[in-house]
């Protein structure tokens, strides 16, 4: 017989990576049970058919627990390279003029072949490339359309095949790859929950890949380039849901700029009402050490007093020694966290203003209600998931219980701060509302006997888009009675 797992005792959302130290349904399990409520899937990595097995093991999560599990599918975007050197290697000097060409014949201490059109068209002088991760820096003299001339600031070994970042410009190349377009019509044929798009420069790069999902998933986007920050409203407003993405975005600039560039982006999308995930370096010592560093944990924890929908993991629960263990201190955090007395004023110095429509009201309402009454829950009825959100974005100080009749709907809530979703059939009456409310919360142990509970739906039922009622009620003991 199956076991519903109970709703977390925090708010903030645990995104758990899987790969080669995870990818068992029985780590995924493991890994789900420490306090993993969504697992992304990294599509620069591996084939599309070793995913299918993944996406199963965690689909079957949601029988074995009776909870809804979530899945994104994180695209690996336009991926910029030198070419190859001969002999595989060779080391610049400080200080040395060094090309960049057309040219694929393997390179040296002096050139190497760049394979990308779209750089010699958009680089301008002046501008810096970064190599290996931003450990070489050059600097750009003199181009036209098939030599860069660059002169070497930061020197060191350079071998085949990597990495370039060009931080400067904004290239003119499309956001999804031939390869990102197989990848994203497979992950959307499995069913797959959210979509991130990698290296997003404008708000355009997100209207290809809005219009091959088709309504399918939801659409998150990566910020990871310093044109983003340029656009990044028109960028949020665009898409579903928002990934700090420090990888590459703390390689194209300084480091000190990237925590006060954290906090806007945080602001922002909880400002218009998007999910944002925090994502990585965040334990990073624990990919080879039980415990982590207290800078680590530091960082986890600013996270989430910005709050912070959810704090993801990458290598560390993908492919480091300790992946339970992992996950299982990011939740630990996240109780300690929330557990402090001045969580939740430090969670509203962002200010979140209410859109002038009535859903809005109702969710802002709904918050000051939680607090006055000392009401143990807020339960939403929803079909789009939008009313859902909408409360998500007030920080209330209870859990938010969302009741939807629609799975997809249900699943894409794991992002979500503070919410439990659970997939159940729709109301038809505003009794039968009430009562389900009461049934569930007993049900999943968010509310007991005594408790008050704030219900918020859309009269008339089943139609998206209508929230208008704002109930407060209280549980009695023999609820579940009826229950059916």
């Amino acid at each position: 017989m199956t076991t519903a797992i109970a709703p977390r005792s925090r708010k903030v959302r645990v995104l758990a990576t899987l790969g080669p130290a995870s990818n068992s349904p029985e780590m995924i399990a493991n890994l789900f049970q420490a306090g993993a409520d969504a697992f992304r899937i990294n599509m620069s990595h591996g084939d599309q058919a070793s995913k299918v097995p993944v996406i199963q093991a965690i689909r079957d999560l949601e029988r074995e627990f009776r909870r809804p599990t979530t899945i994104l599918a994180d695209l690996q975007g336009p991926k910029l390279r030198v070419g190859k050197f001969d002999g595989g290697k060779v080391v610049l000097e400080h200080g040395s003029t060094f090309v960049l060409d057309r040219d694929p014949t393997p390179g040296d201490a002096t050139r190497v072949e760049l394979p990308h059109r779209e750089i010699f068209e958009a680089i301008e002088p002046g501008a810096r490339l970064l190599l290996d991760d931003g450990k070489l820096v050059l600097r750009v003299s003199e181009h036209d359309a098939d030599r860069i001339v660059t002169t070497v600031e930061v020197g060191g070994p350079l071998s085949n095949n990597k990495g370039l970042n060009v931080p400067d410009v904004v290239l003119p190349m499309a956001a999804l790859t031939e390869k990102d377009r197989s990848d994203l019509a497979f992950a959307v044929e499995q069913g797959v929950d959210w979509i991130a798009l990698s290296f997003v420069q404008r708000p355009e790069d997100l209207a290809e890949a809005r219009k091959l999902i088709e309504g399918k998933a939801a659409l998150l986007a990566k910020i990871e380039k310093p044109a983003a920050i340029d656009r990044l409203e028109e960028i949020v407003e665009m898409c579903d849901g928002v990934m700090v993405a420090r990888g590459d975005l703390g390689v194209e600039l300084p480091p000190q700029t990237v925590p006060p560039l954290q906090k806007r982006i945080v602001e922002t999308a909880r400002r218009l009402g998007r999910p944002v995930v925090v994502a990585t370096q965040m334990l990073e010592s624990m990919i080879t050490s039980p415990s982590p560093t207290r800078a680590e944990v530091s960082d986890v924890a600013t996270a989430i007093y910005d709050g912070a929908d959810a704090i993801m993991l990458s290598a560390e629960s993908a492919a480091g020694a300790w992946p339970v263990e992992s996950v299982a201190m990011m939740n630990a955090i996240g109780i300690s966290v929330e557990s402090d007395p001045g969580h939740g004023d430090r969670i509203h110095f962002t200010v979140t203003r209410p859109d002038p429509t009535t859903a809005d009201a109702l969710a802002e309402a709904a918050k000051s209600i939680a607090r006055t009454t000392s009401a143990t829950a807020i339960i939403c009825f929803t079909t789009s998931g939008s009313t859902a959100r909408r409360i998500a974005r007030e920080r209330p100080p209870v859990p938010i219980l969302t009741l939807t009749p629609n799975k997809d709907t249900a699943r894409r809530l794991g992002l979500l701060w503070g919410t439990h979703a659970v997939h159940t059939r729709d109301v038809e009456s505003f009794e039968d509302m009430v009562g389900k409310s009461k049934r569930m919360a007993l049900r999943t142990g968010i509310a007991k006997a005594g408790d008050r509970v704030i219900v918020m739906a859309g009269v008339p039922f089943r139609t998206p888009g209508s929230t208008n009622v704002i109930h407060v009620v209280r549980i009695i003991g023999d609820e579940l009675k009826d229950y059916s």
